[in-house]
């Protein structure tokens, strides 16, 4: 009887609360099919299941915080031999298991842990009448909404012809590239999803509104009312107090925006009309970093009592606000990307992330943070590093101001987009002078921008 044990759904978290069980005892699962969904303070996520067979026993209730590594079930495998415990979900870090090969990096994130290859969709119609009462887990009726469709256009390849994820995704990215039309809903279709956030407001416009955060009732005649901690918020407040034991320090400089503001402005219309999202000032702003982190290696490391660990892979996490706290999600390997990619793979972990649909590998695993606090605009921030992290980067609000330039026929004073960038470090990775090194790294790229810089 093989063990099905609790994942670790990121670095810092310790336990998860059984949210709902997709299988009960008797049901078959295939391997890598989602089990159950898990809550933890930092995300809600459907896990698979790491072993193919019968699931005979549920070990925790709906309801129940399991910690990390304890069995949640059984499950009797093909073979009926024992097998070792295994976690649901690969640790903080990993990519879910795949038994296809790895593609090439391109442009576009990592499709969902264990969805199908290009290569193994079926080759009949990919947008194909099913039957709308096929059962579904809630997980993937939620992706149905989100992206327009209904059961009818998707043709399950599950058992008795159960529509799963992977079947959802294959018809998107079918729609999206052109391989298969999409197929008009019926009259009481889902509703079109909701555009792709726009991660940093253009300039001179109006910031978006502030999250709507947690509503505080004064009853009649009380003066206080206890507003209890959410999971999200309790687990913010283990962190940051985790992440306060280490010794920041901080440095500061002014990137002169002009040719940054001047390039988005010449392409902003041409691509949104191409891509269907908004380009952001945000990718350039990792592409900088990521460049920089090239070139100061010490910088995209973990700390460890033992010493620095440097690492090869640049994942990025990037703080996303949403409703009830901060989120960092990671887009992994981001060197490999372009700002297209890069800004895509943003927009769309950030749409998760405030949907509350993020996937088990959009957490854990981070090399290095950027923060686009300038969003609500704000000018200068001191940012707590997102341990075990050494290192994070802020990007501040673009504002026009007077600013000395220096021209042939002397200095003059002229109005300039200007952005200053904070970066806050651990003191005992690195030190000023490096952070400063650094930072002049990602300035010159950002002010060295122009018409041939290459977006694709």
């Amino acid at each position: 009887m093989a063990k099905v044990t609790m994942p670790q759904l990121g670095e810092s978290v310790a336990e998860g609360t059984i949210g709902r069980w997709l299988k009960k005892p008797g049901d078959r699962v295939e391997k890598y099919e989602p089990l159950v969904e898990v809550i933890t303070d930092k995300v809600n996520a459907e896990v698979p299941s790491p072993f193919a067979g019968t699931l005979t026993a549920i070990l925790a209730e709906e309801g129940a915080t399991v910690p990390n590594e304890a069995p949640i079930a059984e499950i009797e495998t093909a073979d009926g031999a024992d097998a070792p415990e295994v976690s649901a979900a690969p640790a903080a870090g990993g990519a879910a298991p795949s038994e296809a090969p790895a593609a090439a990096p391109s442009d576009l994130p990592a499709a969902a842990p264990g969805a199908a290859a290009p290569s193994a969709i079926p080759a009949a119609p990919l947008v194909a009448v099913g039957d709308p009462e096929a059962r579904m887990t809630p997980a993937v009726r939620r992706l149905l909404r989100e992206h327009g469709l209904t059961a009818e256009q998707v043709r399950g390849t599950g058992g008795g012809g159960r529509i799963t994820r992977e079947d959802v995704l294959a018809v998107v990215e079918a729609i999206r590239t052109g391989a298969a039309p999409a197929v008009p809903a019926p009259a009481a279709s889902a509703p079109a999803p909701a555009p792709l956030p726009a991660p940093l407001p253009a300039l001179g416009r109006r910031a978006p509104a502030a999250p709507a955060g947690t509503a505080v009732v004064f009853p009649p005649g009380t003066d206080e009312v206890l507003v209890p901690l959410t999971r999200m918020r309790t687990g913010i407040a283990a962190q940051m107090t985790r992440a306060l034991q280490v010794p920041h320090a901080y440095v500061h400089v002014e990137v002169d925006a002009t040719n940054l503001v001047r390039l988005r402005e010449s392409l902003r219309r041409d691509y949104q009309a191409g891509e269907g999202l908004s380009l952001s000032f945000v990718p350039f702003v990792v592409k900088a970093a990521v460049e920089a982190l090239k070139r100061n290696p010490t910088f995209n490391a973990t700390w460890t009592e033992q010493g620095l660990t440097a690492k090869r892979r640049i994942n990025m996490g990037v703080a996303v606000a949403v409703d009830d706290g901060l989120i960092v999600p990671v887009i992994r390997d981001v060197d490999q990307l372009s700002i297209n990619g890069i800004n895509r793979a943003i927009a769309e972990v950030a749409a998760r992330a405030r949907a509350k649909k993020l996937r088990l590998d959009d957490f854990g695993g981070g090399t290095f943070t950027v923060d686009n606090t300038g969003w609500f605009g704000s000018n200068l921030t001191m940012p707590i590093i997102n341990v075990p992290e050494v290192a994070i980067l802020t990007m501040e609000a673009i504002t026009k101001r007077p600013v000395v330039v220096e021209t042939p026929q002397g200095d003059v004073i002229a109005i300039r987009p200007v952005m200053n960038m904070v970066i806050g470090i651990d003191h005992r990775a690195n030190d000023g002078a490096q952070a400063g090194f650094f930072l002049r790294d990602v300035k010159a790229w950002l002010e060295g921008v122009g018409p041939d810089t290459a977006v694709y």
